[in-house]
């Protein structure tokens, strides 16, 4: 009952996705375990950040997409960070042919402050898509708000993480993309400290996607993730 109350402050962040999300009758079902190590550093105001994050699905049988995603950026101030990277997707859906993809994005990291124990953070994402199954870039923009607390009293402690991000594809594409709502991800979970000022997040996410055909899947994913820092 303690812990169910502490979570009560971080519902709101949630209010976005599950306003929106499909009926899950309407929807396929997945279950999938994606796993993200994360390298963050930086030097004086220079920043960057790389990461590595396989994906497994079809009830966790097999690996179904590998991202590599590198980015270097800027500190603007104490609580705003850009970043321009590359991401390379490798993708093997079942039933389909292989294909791959390279998206060049802009990002925008802002850490918005403290309320009440919850600290609240966002990040802006601007990606251009090239696909080896087609010719056309497909743009789209993401946004995630993200709430953390803590869950005790020690300066580096358990904390309670949910976070909801949205995801909008802003041009039709000859490889799929449509424009509009492509799909929204929501996450519950635990953050964990770790040797100095790392941490692993740990939880469940909810990713529910617009396909062609007007189709809808809905993936039920444990997602684990390494956030190793300076």
């Amino acid at each position: 009952m303690i812990v169910a109350g502490r979570l009560l402050p971080l519902l709101p962040a949630l209010w976005l996705a599950s306003s929106i999300l499909p009926a899950a009758a309407q929807a396929d079902h997945d279950g999938q375990l994606w796993i993200n190590a994360t390298a963050f550093g930086s030097v004086g105001s220079f920043a960057y950040f790389a990461e590595v994050q396989p994906r497994f699905g079809d009830g966790i049988s097999r690996l179904d997409q590998l991202i590599v995603r590198p980015a270097i950026g800027w500190k603007i101030s104490d609580s705003v960070t850009v970043y321009q990277g590359y991401a390379r997707v490798e993708n093997t859906p079942l039933g389909q042919r292989a294909f791959s993809e390279d998206r060049s994005f802009q990002q925008v990291g802002w850490e918005i402050g403290t309320f009440e124990r919850v600290k609240l953070s966002s990040r802006t994402r601007f990606e251009q898509r090239f696909q080896t199954n087609g010719r056309d870039t497909g743009f789209r923009l993401r946004q995630m708000l993200r709430a953390a607390m803590p869950l005790t009293e020690e300066k580096r402690g358990v904390a309670a993480v949910a976070w909801t991000e949205a995801f909008v594809a802003l041009n039709d594409t000859d490889w799929g993309a449509r424009a509009g709502f492509d799909r929204i991800r929501t996450f519950v979970g635990l953050e964990l400290p770790l040797q100095g000022p790392s941490t692993l997040e740990v939880g469940y996410m909810n990713q529910t996607v617009h396909a062609p055909a007007s189709r809808v899947t809905m993936d039920h994913i444990i997602s684990v993730n390494v956030s190793l820092r300076q």
